[in-house]
């Protein structure tokens, strides 16, 4: 990091500070962005001058409850063979986790991609291979081809059960939230690298605020906060491209034409933020017969949430993990009881590996 770009964004967090009487804060919406801010320590070394706060940037944390729940209830029809990814076997549901069914006897297997999800379907017909499509526009694309290669391939014991959610709504819905008081954005660089710069535009235009898209090294961080800190100096509210070297204006129109080849956007329930309007995606019914949501009859109980856990909270940036009572004692990545400590991208993941030293402190 360069020590003249750091001085540079220490000075201007003070600027702003006295002008607006408070520290500013910023939220990073993506998980990679907290995991970087929470390692290079930036929280502390701005303490006092700028506050940096978590989104619901972790797309294992936002799943839903009940979505949760399904998955658990696939796990557990037989000759059902369960992919995932990794950071999705240890979240709690209500009952259990895909760990707990697979300790029990289940047959889950983490998958690297869903394309290998595919072939293990093709080496094994006598098996319902269903893999869980959860993530944001980063990795929608290559569940898209998936279907495509497994369809191509007259592949027909092979499904998706879509829980998969797009950024832009849930940033809009945070910023209807009166509660929430943001000055600006720190906006995911790989998400963007689909989506495009303009899909943020409404940040600035309806909201007045400044928004960034950045890299996830310490120096794209700060280039981030420089930029943030040096439009609120002097009143402006745009959203820039700083991670230009893999962002581009347009985004990536090929992946967006894959994605809406096969799925539908809908409303779907992010936890902690309830039904986002046009915030997710199923697949269309002309893919029917790749849709475990249709395929199989996945029972369906009312959702039981964790008692104590701020899990919601800490996604809608309104507290901070320190701020939960749970957090560090009765919750932890060995005993997790939410999914914001199990994911590597969650911010209370994030805290208990690098931050857990400001609960000497009292918390914040």
């Amino acid at each position: 990091m360069s020590r003249k770009l750091a001085r540079k964004v220490f000075g201007l967090a003070d600027q702003v500070a006295e002008r607006l009487g408070r520290p500013a804060v910023f939220m990073e919406v993506c998980g990679t962005h907290t995991v970087s801010i929470s390692r290079m320590g930036l929280r502390s070394l701005l303490a006092g001058r700028l506050e940096l706060r978590s989104g619901p940037g972790c797309p294992v944390c936002v799943t839903d409850h009940q979505e949760i729940d399904m998955m658990v209830n696939l796990a557990r029809l037989p000759g059902v063979t369960v992919g995932t990814f990794g950071d999705l076997v240890r979240v709690p549901g209500s009952q259990s986790s895909l760990e707990r069914e697979r300790a029990g006897g289940a047959d889950v297997r983490v998958f690297y991609s869903p394309l290998d999800a595919v072939a293990f379907a093709e080496a094994n017909p006598q098996k319902e291979i269903v893999f869980l499509g959860i993530g944001f526009e980063t990795t929608i694309p290559i569940v898209a081809l998936s279907l495509a290669q497994a369809r191509a391939r007259g592949v027909k014991n092979f499904s998706i059960f879509s829980a998969h959610k797009l950024v832009p709504p849930a940033v809009r819905a945070l910023l209807s939230d009166p509660e929430l008081k943001l000055d600006g954005l720190i906006l995911p660089g790989h998400v963007s690298a689909v989506t495009g710069r303009r899909a943020f535009d409404f940040i600035a235009q309806e909201y007045g605020l400044p928004a960034v898209i950045s890299g996830f090294e310490p120096l794209d961080i700060m280039i981030a906060l420089h930029e943030l800190l040096s439009q609120l100096l002097c009143g402006e509210a745009r959203v820039v491209n700083k991670y230009t070297r893999v962002v581009r204006e347009e985004g990536n129109p090929y992946a967006r034409d894959r994605i809406a080849a096969c799925f539908a956007v809908v409303d779907v329930s992010w936890r902690g933020l309830g039904v986002i309007p046009q915030s997710g995606l199923l697949l269309r019914e002309t893919l029917r017969d790749f849709d475990a949501r249709f395929k199989l009859n996945i029972e369906l109980f009312p959702p039981r949430h964790p008692s104590g856990c701020a899990c919601g909270e800490v996604l809608r940036g309104k507290l901070l993990p320190l701020d939960c009572r749970l957090f560090g004692n009765v919750c932890t990545p060995v005993h997790p009881v939410g999914p914001c400590i199990v994911s590597s991208e969650g911010a209370c993941a994030a805290y208990y590996r690098f931050e857990r030293s400001l609960l000497i402190g009292g918390g914040n």
